[in-house]
């Protein structure tokens, strides 16, 4: 991005991030393209040897060393990125989004330390506290991310950081990050925050608290469901461990997937805009319903959490959830296997909309679910995905849903 456009619009930068002048023309010619070249380099060449020691010491995007470091087509990838999060100083690129959650967390804990996670998260980032990080000597401790008054308790001598995801996995509650990062920094904690949801556009994360903020950039950034890829983007006092430890453990993304992030991220606004707006039609539609016990919708007015969404959010995305009033596993199979619309499918962020059966009692240590102000009963829950298509095609699709669970 260039220096004039430091003062535009995330929209605006979205359009003319990492297309620098160096990685878009040839030194020395007129004119240039549009699109970073995707680079495909593992050797990179020197003049001289003076240079090559000199590319040995000058570890910074931008400047040759080795294809594990990147070339033009990660470094713009990286440079977009970081241009649309306020106050980051870098970012630093993964082959997959639960790659970078791990080496976030690498970057800042060591075997003896503890870490903080919230309860509600990503199923897979769950594993590596009761797997992995396990395993290497770190104590993963669960929490109830909505409970403010109970976190600080929480904080004990060896506890070095705290991974939140806002909004929460499969049940969308909402926490209140600034407040959670300040109690968190105040006793010295790294805070991380995996942002997919909303991704920079709706939430800046580390302008509210993150040191460093995960995307999962196969989900909204890729769009189109076709490229695994991660990223970290973090503050000045966090870039030089979040740097060491990807290249000690040789993590590299590849340079088409980056090539692709880079397509995708250039209409990630209006896809973002289309599809939280379909998404809240839809999330109205499904409050009505009688066969519907709760929408878990942030963007909805009344759903649980909207008021901090409202507060600290400025925008949405296509993904949320419904919990059905009664019935079993069977009758919901039957309302998800009737939709012709919705694909059956992990992932989300892509152009297609998804829908799947989610069951949040697996995957919770301290909060309950359902929660206690619902019925018991109320347990079976589809979490939807919502594309590009025509929204009343998709209220249609989800209508013969339902009737399809009635008929069963």
């Amino acid at each position: 991005m260039a220096d004039s456009d430091a003062g535009h619009d995330p929209q605006t930068r979205l359009v003319t991030g990492g297309r620098r002048e160096e990685w878009t023309g040839i030194p020395g010619q007129p004119g240039r393209v549009v699109n970073p070249a995707v680079w495909h380099a593992s050797t990179h060449l020197y003049p001289d040897c003076a240079a090559l020691a000199a590319g040995v010491r000058s570890n910074e995007d931008g400047k040759f060393f080795y294809g594990r470091r990147g070339a033009p087509t990660q470094w713009a990838l990286a440079d977009a990125l970081t241009a649309l999060e306020p106050g980051a100083a870098g970012t630093m690129l993964y082959p997959s989004g639960l790659a970078a959650v791990a080496f976030a967390l690498l970057a800042v804990l060591r075997p003896g330390d503890e870490v903080l996670i919230s309860d509600n998260g990503y199923d897979p980032t769950r594993n590596l506290g009761t797997g992995w990080l396990k395993d290497w000597g770190v104590v993963a401790t669960y929490f109830d991310p909505l409970d403010l008054a109970g976190f600080p308790a929480l904080i004990g001598e060896k506890t070095r950081g705290v991974l939140l995801e806002t909004p929460g996995s499969l049940t969308m509650e909402v926490p209140d990050i600034p407040a959670l990062a300040a109690a968190a920094k105040e006793r010295g904690l790294a805070v991380v925050l995996d942002n997919t949801w909303a991704s920079s556009l709706g939430l800046p994360a580390i302008a509210h608290g993150a040191n460093l903020a995960i995307m999962a950039l196969t989900k909204h950034v890729g769009g189109h469901s076709d490229l695994m890829l991660g990223s970290v983007t973090a503050t000045a006092e966090y870039l030089p461990a979040l740097r060491k430890a990807a290249q000690a453990l040789g993590q590299v993304a590849a340079p088409d997937d980056c090539a692709m992030a880079l397509r995708g991220l250039r209409t990630l606004g209006v896809r973002l805009e289309r599809q939280s707006a379909s998404a809240l039609a839809i999330a109205r539609w499904l409050e009505a319903r009688g066969e519907v016990a709760r929408v878990l919708c942030p963007m909805l007015p009344g759903s649980p959490g909207h008021e901090i969404w409202a507060r600290d959010f400025k925008g949405g995305c296509g993904l949320f959830s419904f919990v059905l009033k009664g019935g079993d596993a069977a009758a919901r199979a039957r309302l998800i296997d009737a939709l012709d619309l919705f694909g059956i499918g992990y992932s989300w962020g892509g152009y297609e909309s998804l829908a799947i059966p989610i069951d949040p009692a697996r995957d919770r240590s301290i909060m309950a679910w359902p929660p206690a102000d619902m019925d018991p009963a109320d347990r079976f829950a589809v979490r939807l995905s919502i594309g590009l298509e025509n929204v009343d095609d998709l209220i249609a699709d989800l209508d013969r849903g339902f009737a399809a669970m009635a008929a069963g």
